[in-house]
Order: C-alpha cells, then sequence, then structure tokens
C-alpha cells in the first residue's frame, strides 16, 4: 500500500498525474519547500527514479530533508535559485532529466513565520527574502525608493489600482521598519478595498516579487528548463497569480509554435522551431473540496507541457 505524504501541497495529484513518474527517471523539483510535491514524485518513481531539488530557503530545505529521509539516496538537495538550473544539473552531472516541476511564489510555511516578515496579518521585520544571505530586504525598498519608483514597482508587480496612492503615503511615513506599520499606512491611504481583499495584499505581493526578483528568475529559468528536457519530458508549472501565469503561457504557446512570422508573410524566415507541446491549453485548477481545505490553493494554475524532438510535428 503506499504511503501518503506527510503533508499535500496544491494540485498534488494533479501534479503527479502531469509528470507522470517513473522508474528509473530523472525528476526536478525547482521549488521543493518542504518537500510534498518531491515526496509524491519519489514514491511515483520508486524503486530507482532520482530527484534533484532546488529551493533558495536554507529553512526549507531542512525540514525537506527530513521528509525525504525515507527515500534516502534517491535525492539530492541544494541551495539554489531555479534560474541556476542548468548549472545545478551540471554539478551532479545529469545531462537530461524527464520532468520538472516550479511551484512559485510564496509558501504557507513561509508566510506562517512571523520573522521572515511576508505577512501582514502577523508583527514582523520588513524582510521577505526566500534566501536570507540575500541583500536587498522589502525595508529598503520601501524606505529608499522615490515616490514614483515606487508606484511603479507597486503597479508593475501588484497590479494595484491605487499605487501612486500608496507611494505617496509610504513616502510620508517613513521609516516604516515593520509588516504591520506598512499595512496600516497602506490601510488609511486606501480605506476600504473591493470585494474584501485586504488593502495592503497587492503591495506586499509586489515587495515581494521585487525583492527576490521572481519574475525575471521565472523568464530565465523556463528557457533552461526547456534545454534540460529530454524528448519526452515535461514541465510542470503552478503559478498564483496573473504576472506569473502570463509569463508561463506566453512561453508555453511560443516554444510550442513552428514559426513566429507574421500570418501574411508568404515565406518562413525566423527559423524558429517548436520545443514543447501544450498538455494543458487551459490551466489547471483546484477542486472545491482542495479549496476548502487550503483556501490559499483557490488562486493556483497549473500548466503542463511536453518536450518534443526538434523537426517533430506538433499536430
Amino acid at each position: 500500500m503506499p504511503v501518503s505524504p506527510p503533508h499535500q501541497p496544491v494540485l498534488y495529484q494533479e501534479v503527479i498525474n502531469a509528470l507522470m513518474p517513473r522508474s528509473p527517471g530523472k525528476y526536478v523539483d525547482a521549488t521543493v519547500g518542504a518537500g510534498g510535491h518531491a515526496w509524491g514524485i519519489l514514491e511515483a518513481s520508486s524503486p530507482e527514479g532520482q530527484l534533484l531539488g532546488l529551493d533558495r530557503d536554507p529553512q526549507a530545505l531542512a525540514l525537506a530533508s527530513q521528509r525525504l529521509s525515507i527515500f534516502s539516496g534517491r535525492y539530492t538537495l541544494i541551495q539554489a535559485a531555479y534560474d541556476t538550473l542548468l548549472t545545478q544539473l551540471h554539478i551532479v552531472g545529469w545531462e537530461s532529466v524527464n520532468g520538472i516541476l516550479f511551484d512559485l511564489g510564496v509558501s504557507s510555511m513561509q508566510l506562517e513565520q512571523a520573522e521572515r516578515g511576508f505577512s501582514f496579518l502577523q508583527e514582523g521585520p520588513l524582510d521577505m527574502r526566500f534566501d536570507p544571505a540575500d541583500p536587498l530586504t522589502a525595508a529598503d525598498l520601501v524606505n529608499t525608493l522615490s515616490e514614483t519608483a515606487l508606484a511603479d514597482l507597486i503597479w508593475r508587480y501588484g497590479e494595484e489600482r491605487y499605487a501612486r496612492r500608496i507611494a505617496r503615503a509610504i513616502v510620508q511615513n517613513r521609516p516604516l521598519s515593520t509588516t504591520r506599520q506598512l499595512a496600516e499606512v497602506i490601510r488609511r491611504a486606501v480605506g476600504r478595498y473591493p470585494h474584501e481583499i485586504h488593502p495592503a495584499t497587492r503591495t506586499f505581493q509586489a515587495l515581494r516579487i521585487a525583492v527576490n526578483r521572481e519574475l525575471e528568475r521565472l523568464e530565465a529559468a523556463l528557457p533552461q528548463a526547456v534545454t534540460a528536457l529530454a524528448p519526452g519530458g515535461r514541465l510542470a508549472v503552478i503559478a498564483f497569480h496573473s504576472l506569473e501565469d502570463r509569463i508561463v503561457k506566453q512561453f508555453f504557446r511560443r516554444e510550442s509554435t513552428q514559426c513566429l512570422c507574421p500570418p501574411q508573410q508568404p515565406q518562413c524566415t525566423c527559423g524558429h522551431q517548436a520545443t514543447l507541446r501544450e498538455i494543458t491549453r487551459h490551466p489547471i485548477t483546484p477542486q472545491e473540496d482542495e479549496i476548502r481545505s487550503n483556501p490559499r490553493a483557490r488562486s493556483a494554475r497549473l500548466r503542463v507541457a511536453e518536450k518534443i524532438a526538434l523537426g517533430m510535428s506538433i499536430a
């Protein structure tokens, strides 16, 4: 009888179904976190499947190591960002892999640690770093950026309609050092927010994305993932907001298109060849029972694509 993993992350079974782990395949969990998805990949690829787990958070890696200990000898965990994917594969001596997972954004574990500064629901320092050794914190951005630069950041990464009003209030109330100080400044600036969303939600998201360079890293990592996959290997990406999902969607569409020339052009001159076949034309979303048990899952979107051999038809 299969043993249940100690913790089931978002879209757990959907990810396992998408990646189709098997023995003796090689797999990468590029955001291993607490090891929930990694556990499922290793269990499904028994007895000889191998996994490389990457994460920038040393606390997450320590927890993942404990949880995956029953698979001793079949996994390697490295503290690294996913935009160094090809470098990490070279380090462990893997030429190609059969499946790669990106589970983007902040984890529940990180949100619950007040000292990490990710959540406005708890008092903590304005930190928000996935890797505590990184030099830039949310406090640095909040207290040093100009009003214009801060408004642009909040708009670009948070899609916040009140970005200019929030930026003005932040500058007027600087210096700010804690999550609740910042949340209160935003609340006073915005007032009641539509649809019962806390008025600080989008600003905190924007600061976290900027601190960790999440979108730039994702854009750099996706082409590396395609390079790393063996033909027939699958790439699965879980996104939690529209900015991430848009990057993944556009990348999958581009890489599943044989020619990128304008439709009216009579002959192809771009030389682009498709590298992927989209498995999910529309994203997979959580079922109602999962959303009830884990409200954070409600915004999750899973997209899956399969590596094809160059020159192969994707029709």
